[in-house]
């Protein structure tokens, strides 16, 4: 293997292969199965990859020498050189060749080398590069492609070559670039832009290498341009390092990225997502800013992060080495499948997504959905570095307790969604990675770190770790109900001092909660007691659904924004503590309660919820009650506001659906010539029309402490029909 650095113009009759049977090269010819010459397209990404290049090229003839890589290619006995990766750059090389020599009026026989360089693509492109290296430009124009295609050697057809029209936009921009660097061609024959050329027959490799390095290639060549430029940047600072990225690059990360590959995205893609999420550690870390904050420009971060004006070079080369070099002797998808489930398995944490979260992220990094939400959350980002804080210091950590303190860090996630909000996260995500590796490293939690994850959350987290220390053989159940759907990692709506409640949760809430069931547990709580919670308006209340899971996932996880959490806890321990939590027990407890009420005449507005179905709100599980008026209730129908789909509960169930009136929002019943309304205490019925007179009522009799004492729906359905068709007549 040569490992000569070559010029574009060297490589012609530099000999290859072993001695006795070396091969001069002495024509490069980019096959017909090659793609197109795409550097010169002119759609927006293409152009900034082609200035940046140039860019790069035009430093080299200015500045530091730069050496593009390997070139990867089939030498024929002949010496005819088939690139196999690198024809982009070898194109583009040409044309910078070319016009340094003719811009320069170098002599024909010092540039005839140009000459053997073609393309198999179409006959038009082969006949493109014959006739460039003869003609010879006025440069009176400062469009080199006009003056080309005004030619008369140049047919019309020919700008509908994809090659031939890339090549005409790339000779404008280097005539732009380079029109005023004095001796180009000088400088090109010194050699300051060369690359490593490796014959295929090198490496010992069949022609699967061809499929292999073209399923790498897509129309643009941002990776072969980001490594060039990679290696440049750092080589102005150390060029050993520079060379020892490089050549990771190549292989061993190359080699783990197409071991471990999952999608049908190519390999360049997934390599520069993966250099995005490092990036964005550097970023929180450093900057104590947030994913995304320094955009998502590769060759941006690249000159932020990797080049001479970065302010830590040193210690971003040891992360970005120390992220790819922890993966690259893991069987993957047996590690995370160890760690990880989709259903509750002993010793792995729940998660809801794909398990090989290194692979979601590669695939899905940076990218986001329709609703502009991230593919790869902010969620995932923390629990991956995690695991990546683990892999590259597991010499001081054992699986064991890996894999119990990835369970901690998992339910800190879970439950702390408004702490890792895109607002909330500038601030709190470099808290949130030092906990993380607090979590990992040592197996405890910092509470003097400042905002991270949920202080809530974290409180738990400290009494379960204390609590699993002490009780190491009910450590597993506690586990399983970590990982109920209801509750996600928080079970302070249970508590640790009835251990024996943790499988009844279960049996109460088992994993597939029919609406019959759902309804059944609705009853059976509020006939132990109101154990709704207050949201902060004051007026909005949340209550269990039959319909929405979520209902109870919002009551279960403690919140700023409610009160009441320690009633629900209260309320939700009685029934855990009964015997019976078959349907027919929870039916039961509802009569029995409904019984009671009816038997002391004391119908709190918690018996109309339990006795009449349509007082239970179905979907999201809101309700509106009055301050000072308890029989004030109002269904809602939405998650958060009061619309034409709410409905006042006892009027609906009086009147139905037929005679709610949704233009006030539920608040009236309408019959022709009136409407009815209600009140605390009553009934009212009114007038149509601007004033609203009073026509009837029915009052409801209660108790000194404003209970009513009858059954005021039952008594509404017997004589609120009379009276309406009285104020009719």
């Amino acid at each position: 293997m040569s490992a000569k650095p070559h010029a574009f113009n060297d490589i012609f009759l530099s000999s290859f292969g072993e001695p006795g049977q070396q091969v001069k090269l002495r024509k490069i010819l980019i096959p017909v199965i090659q793609r197109d010459y795409a550097q010169g397209r002119n759609d927006p990404e293409t152009k900034r990859i082609r200035e940046r290049f140039l860019s790069s090229l035009h430093d080299a003839l200015t500045g530091v020498p730069l050496t593009l890589d390997f070139v990867y290619g089939d030498l024929d006995s002949n010496g005819v050189m088939t690139p196999l990766d690198g024809q982009q750059r070898l194109t583009t090389l040409f044309l910078l060749y070319w016009f340094a020599a003719k811009k320069e009026g170098i002599e024909p026989k010092d540039y005839a080398f140009l000459g053997n360089f073609s393309y198999e693509t179409r006959y038009s492109s082969r006949d493109f590069c014959a006739k460039l290296v003869e003609f010879n430009p006025t440069f009176a124009s400062t469009s080199l492609s006009k003056e080309i295609v005004d030619e008369p050697w140049f047919p019309y057809d020919w700008e509908k070559d994809p090659t031939i029209s890339s090549m005409l936009v790339m000779l404008d921009a280097i005539q732009n670039k380079f029109s005023d660097v004095t001796d180009i061609w000088g400088k090109l024959l010194s050699g300051c832009i060369n690359f490593y050329f490796l014959p295929i027959k090198d490496l010992g490799l069949t022609d699967d290498l061809y499929i292999k390095m073209n399923s790498t290639g897509k129309p643009l060549t941002v990776f072969e341009d980001f490594k060039a430029e990679l290696e440049h940047s750092l080589s102005e600072v150390d060029p050993a390092k520079a060379k020892d990225i490089i050549y990771k690059i190549d292989w061993g990360w190359t080699d783990m990225l197409w071991a471990s590959k999952k999608t049908d995205d190519v390999i360049d893609d997934e390599f520069l997502r993966y250099f995005r999420f490092i990036c964005d550690v550097i970023s929180v870390r450093k900057d104590g800013g947030a994913p995304h904050d320094k955009g998502t420009d590769v060759f941006d971060l690249l000159e932020l992060y990797f080049s001479k004006r970065s302010k830590h070079l040193e210690d971003n080369i040891a992360l970005l080495s120390s992220f790819f070099d922890c993966w690259c002797k893991l069987e993957q998808d047996e590690f995370f499948a160890s760690i990880m489930a989709n259903t509750h398995q002993e010793g792995k944490i729940l998660v809801r997504d794909n398990l090989n979260i290194f692979s979601d992220c590669r695939a899905n990094y940076g990218d986001a959905i329709e609703n502009g939400n991230r593919k790869f959350t902010l969620q995932r980002f923390i629990l991956l570095y995690a695991v990546i804080y683990y892999l590259i210091h597991k010499a001081t950590i054992s699986f064991d307790d890996f894999k119990r303190r990835l369970r901690i860090v998992n339910n800190l996630i879970e439950n702390s969604e408004d702490e890792i909000a895109s607002r909330a996260a500038r601030n709190n995500l470099p808290a949130i990675l030092k906990q993380v590796e607090k979590i990992i490293g040592e197996g405890s939690i910092d509470m003097t770190l400042g905002p991270n994850f949920n202080s809530n959350q974290l409180a738990e987290e400290k009494k379960k770790l204390a609590w699993t220390f002490a009780h190491l053989d009910l450590a597993e159940s506690l586990f399983t109900l970590e990982d109920h759907p209801l509750l996600k990692g928080q079970i302070a709506i249970v508590g640790l001092d009835h251990p024996e409640y943790f499988s009844r949760f279960e049996q109460l809430f088992p994993p597939k909660c029919s609406e019959e069931r759902f309804d059944l547990i609705d009853c059976a709580l509020m006939s132990k007691g109101n154990y709704g919670q207050r949201e902060s308006n004051g007026w909005r209340w949340q209550f269990g659904s039959s319909r929405n899971s979520s209902a109870w996932e919002s009551l279960f996880h403690k919140s700023k924004s409610r009160d009441y959490f320690d009633n629900t806890k209260d309320i939700l321990r009685q029934l855990l503590g009964t015997d019976d939590l078959s349907d027919e027990g929870l039916r039961r407890i509802a009569q029995e309660f409904l019984d009671d009420c009816r038997m002391k005449h004391r119908f709190v507005w918690r018996y109309y919820y339990v006795a009449y179905k349509s007082f239970r709100p179905g979907r999201y599980g809101k309700y509106w009650i009055g301050r000072e008026e308890p029989y004030s209730i109002t269904t809602m129908l939405t998650q958060r506001n009061i619309s034409e789909t709410s409905r006042q509960a006892f009027l609906y169930e009086v009147g139905g659906e037929e005679h709610i009136d949704k233009d006030s929002n539920g608040k009236y019943l309408l019959y022709p010539g009136c409407r009815v309304k209600a009140e605390n205490a009553a009934f009212v019925i009114e007038s149509l029309g601007d004033e609203h007179k009073e026509l009837g009522r029915i009052d409801f009799s209660q108790d000194e402490s404003g209970v009513d004492t009858e059954d005021r729906i039952q008594r509404a359905k017997a004589e609120l029909p009379g009276l309406i068709a009285k104020f009719q007549k």
